[in-house]
């Protein structure tokens, strides 16, 4: 690709996200959404001026920066319940693991017609709900507490495990682990891994912006956390590759729950960025989907997920709270919002184009059903949770 080329390409992408976020604020409908729509215009689904195979290899590189940037600023502000309630997101996720992962498979299987190897790696990148639509929602609504520092918490947690099981089931498919035993090995190793990385990493950096607080202006901390996180990112990745996504969340964690930073200050920049990453991933991404890999989906597809908002993860969140310290309204609430976000959107596309390289068919249609479930999950999700919650009194009025 020319340098004129991939200046263009690069100059649409943010340009169509740049309107898509005030085409947003000017309706009220959510971001994530109209971002989405954006890149089907710009791409091949419309007037194909974005094609992201363009940048190669670097493609990769370019969404997992941005990625762990965007999963840096969630551990940032994650507050992580206290008693009964962290018990309650701990259930959650492990329930949701074993039960939704295997229903999704199923259903994905049956109904979206993907074959069964394929059907798990999009299980377990849809497994996570988005903390980067969830967290938005949350604070507009302005939910009571606890089921706000749920909801988030739920996300951060299960976003980071979905995407490394998703990788290391997309190994096994292309011969690079042998057995279900390989792939646990695996797993435990990459979060394991990705995790004690990003804590020692979280305490170093809040250790040297403690030291520069004084000495120097916000900008060069701004520098030295972005330099920072993005090579703990590097590293993680040359070492074991998908850790990169929990040392993220680990090292944003230990850097927003240690008091000798300006907090406050490092998050409204980070924040910043996060959502410019956000506004130039979601049409960037969008972008490499095409009607042709939609369409076939049909009625099949849409019941899939729709099956997976109304059957399945009801069942798993009932399960997961019987007998907590949510009450009824709290746990139907819970059990109906799901949106699935960025990070979702970015192993998909990154996925579909190694199976497409390996020979692997249903590559086309893996991206296009999860592209689906995100449309469907934060359009029918986003645009019904204020008046749910209207209606289930879960509104905080002293916010």
């Amino acid at each position: 690709m020319t340098p004129e080329r991939l200046g263009l390409l690069w100059g649409i992408t943010v340009f169509a996200g740049a309107c898509a976020r005030l085409i947003s604020s000017v309706s009220g409908f959510p971001s994530v959404v109209i971002l989405l729509i954006s890149g089907l215009f710009i791409g091949r689904s419309g007037f194909g001026l974005v094609e992201p195979l363009d940048l190669g290899q670097g493609l990769e590189t370019i969404v997992g920066l941005l990625v762990c940037l965007v999963l840096f600023e969630g551990g940032l502000n994650l507050k992580l319940p206290e008693g009964n309630i962290r018990n309650t997101v701990l259930r959650i996720s492990l329930i949701r693991l074993f039960i939704s992962l295997s229903a999704g498979i199923f259903i994905a299987h049956w109904l979206a017609g993907l074959s069964w190897p394929v059907a798990g790696v999009y299980s377990a990148i849809v497994l996570a709900t988005g903390p980067t639509v969830v967290s938005p929602l949350v604070d507009q609504i302005k939910l009571v507490s606890p089921l706000s520092e749920v909801l988030k918490a739920e996300g951060l947690v299960l976003e980071p495990i979905g995407a490394v099981l998703a990788l290391l089931l997309l190994e096994l498919i292309l011969g690079d682990l042998h057995g279900i035993k390989e792939v646990f090995i695996a797993l435990m190793q990459r979060l394991g891994g990705g995790v004690l990385i990003g804590i020692s990493s979280g305490w170093l950096l809040s250790e040297i912006l403690k030291k520069i607080k004084n000495e120097a202006s916000f900008g060069i901390e701004l520098q030295v956390t972005l330099g920072f996180i993005f090579l703990v990112y590097g590293i993680c990745e040359y070492i074991l590759p998908e850790s990169g996504l929990p040392a993220s969340v680990a090292a944003g964690f230990i850097v927003g729950k240690r008091e000798i930073i300006d907090k406050e200050r490092l998050d409204n920049l980070i924040g910043e960025l996060a959502q410019l990453s956000i506004t130039v991933l979601f049409p960037l991404l969008a972008s490499d989907v095409s009607w042709g890999e939609l369409s076939p989906l049909g009625w099949g597809g849409i019941i899939c997920v729709l099956m997976l908002m109304i059957i399945v993860r009801p069942i798993s969140i009932s399960l997961a709270t019987l007998g907590g310290e949510l009450d009824v309204k709290q746990r139907v609430f819970l059990s109906w919002l799901a949106p699935r976000g960025i990070v979702t959107a970015a192993v998909a596309s990154l996925f579909s184009i190694r199976l497409e390289q390996a020979g692997v068919l249903g590559a086309g249609r893996l991206q296009g059903l999860v592209f689906l479930t995100i449309l469907m999950t934060v359009g029918i999700q986003g645009l019904t949770a204020r008046p749910l919650a209207n209606f289930l009194n879960l509104i905080d009025k002293e916010i």
